[in-house]
């Protein structure tokens, strides 16, 4: 049986975000391997489910974008970078929380990445500065895994409450965050951090894992 989809149903952006001549578009099916209605958004969405019963798949033609668990950007944050998401498990790795009903755009307004980490609220305590990398384990880089305040100089970065990119995800945009609660996290506690990427200035669009080096043993 051949599914009849129709015109996609378009919600504009309710604001412009980004840098300047920054776009957006990102497109979401009710099911999975994109199937079903699509509804295409170019902007804020504080609410997919008034266009659609639920959100199985979604492809991201440009962004970065950040999606939310509940109406009104509340809830576990999952970031979408360029690519295709077939199924729920393409965005978290977490089976719990894995709903998708709010998105809007992350500003992306800089090629250069900045970042600084500290151990308790206030911006006090022990410090790690990250400049133009990625972190899969903030413990071997010789920082610890409380952090309770955090300042973001340049580009935009997620974090993840565990090693290697895994469990809840939190967003980093350009600011000041004084306390763990101002990125959403109920605890200070994250493990690991990496760039987001933007196609204006990575071609790619979004973060690869690197390849690991193989290893030869000497005789």
């Amino acid at each position: 049986m051949t599914e009849q989809q129709g015109t996609p149903d378009q919600l504009p952006a309710e604001k412009d975000q980004g840098g300047a001549g920054a776009t957006y578009k990102l497109a979401i099916f009710e099911f999975e391997n994109f199937r079903g209605k699509k509804v295409q958004l170019s902007g804020e969405c504080k609410d997919v489910l008034e266009k659609a019963q639920r959100v199985g798949s979604v492809i991201v033609e440009s962004g970065p974008w950040v999606g939310f668990e509940h109406p009104g950007y509340v809830g576990e944050q999952y970031v979408l970078e360029k690519g295709e998401y077939p199924r729920w498990s393409t965005w978290t790795n977490c089976q719990r929380n894995y709903n998708l009903s709010s998105f809007r755009p992350l500003k992306v307004d800089s090629s250069e990445h900045k970042l600084h980490l500290f151990e308790n609220e206030g911006y006090e305590g022990r410090k790690m500065e990250i400049v133009d990398d990625d972190v899969p384990s903030l413990w071997a880089y010789g920082f610890q895994d409380r952090v309770a305040s955090a300042k973001v100089i340049n580009g935009t970065w997620v974090g993840y409450m565990y090693p290697g990119y895994r469990g809840r995800q939190y967003v980093f945009e350009h600011g000041e965050f004084k306390h763990w609660n101002n990125w959403g996290a109920t605890a200070p506690l994250i493990q690991s951090v990496r760039r987001v990427r933007d196609m204006q200035w990575h071609k790619r669009g979004c973060y690869i894992a690197p390849i690991p080096y193989p290893y030869t043993s000497q005789s």
